[in-house]
């Protein structure tokens, strides 16, 4: 029989700093192993995957596929079980790594996973649960049915961010998750995303459940781009909204104006993996604070998602985008 597939659910709400996570653990994976990235946006575009391909240092050790348009436990079905049985395939892994949106509920991905499609494929190890303990404090929040879900089914819960904590946040936390869980929960504190692989192998107890809930209808992102080049795609659910869009290899944009443009949006958050006049560049906006990376590969287009919880500021959004453009397009 195969060898099963180490597989771990690396889960937090939005902000909560999982790709920066992942792309640590990638970086110090075991020399000379294949991994594989499953990963799932709430937004139509896929920036995540983008993202993690342009900054991975050994390309061809890295496997990724996405699952964009929502939540991936209500493509769970399909969608899912397509994405994952190609990755399976053509990586053949020695580790899978699956990163729902920040607003799925992971429940439902678990129950997936552990079905008879892949009981002799994965071995499922510890679920990581990524939380900014900062967020406690807001209501919005620590409120939210899916942030609780999420920090319900962890086995590991990862206090990310942990370098920006303030006296109290902590002890919040474990306060918050002794009252959600009913025993006591030690964080693991984790700052710049550098967790130790260690964690990953953590036992997995599985919590069942007969969990359901409503989704509006998911649209994967088309393949083909309008004879402008440049694709438009919305979604909205579980209290938020996203816009976002693809611009083709055609499109070249100046990398000062839109770091401008991207502070002053009033959004919950920003991805993006850009053509820029100083080359591929990533760009996210969370809390107020934007972070610019250099990408380490060639870019075959421009990709830019937000995130909020009001729709009313995307109107001109386009067009302040255009206004970013420069002539270096080819």
């Amino acid at each position: 029989m195969s060898k099963l597939i180490p597989t771990n659910v690396i889960t937090g709400f939005l902000g909560a700093g999982k790709t920066t996570v992942i792309l640590e653990l990638l970086k110090n994976r075991p020399t000379g192993e294949r991994w594989a990235v499953l990963i799932n946006e709430f937004g139509e575009i896929g920036i995540d995957a983008g993202i993690v391909q342009s900054l991975a240092t050994d390309p061809g050790q890295l496997h990724i596929r996405e699952v964009p348009g929502g939540c991936m436990c209500c493509t769970a079905g399909l969608p899912m079980q397509v994405a994952l049985n190609q990755l399976i395939r053509q990586a053949r892994p020695d580790r899978l790594l699956i990163e729902p949106t920040g607003l799925g509920h992971p429940r439902e991905i678990l129950a997936t996973l552990h079905g008879r499609h892949y009981i002799d494929v994965l071995d499922i190890r510890a679920t990581l649960t990524l939380v900014d303990a900062r967020r406690i404090a807001d209501s919005r929040y620590a409120s939210h049915e899916i942030f609780r879900q999420q920090l319900e089914v962890a086995d590991v819960v990862v206090a990310s961010k942990a370098d920006l904590y303030a006296d109290g946040d902590l002890v919040n936390l474990k306060t918050y998750l002794q009252q959600l869980r009913q025993v006591s929960v030690e964080p693991v504190p984790v700052s710049l995303g550098v967790l130790p692989q260690h964690w990953l192998e953590r036992p997995h107890a599985f919590h069942s459940h007969d969990h359901h809930h409503h989704h509006d209808d998911v649209f994967a992102i088309s393949a083909e781009l309008p004879d402008n080049g440049v694709l438009l795609r919305r979604n909205h659910g579980s209290g938020y909204h996203s816009i976002g869009w693809v611009f083709d290899r055609r499109y070249q944009f100046d990398q000062e104006a839109l770091a401008s443009l991207f502070m002053a949006l009033d959004v919950e958050r920003l991805k993006a993996v850009v053509r820029t006049d100083r080359g591929g560049c990533t760009y996210n906006l969370s809390d107020g604070v934007l972070s610019m990376n250099p990408v380490l590969n060639e870019l075959e287009d421009s990709r830019i998602e937000c995130l909020a919880e009001e729709d009313s500021g995307f109107t001109s959004l386009q067009q302040q985008l255009e206004s970013c453009l420069t002539d270096g397009a080819e």
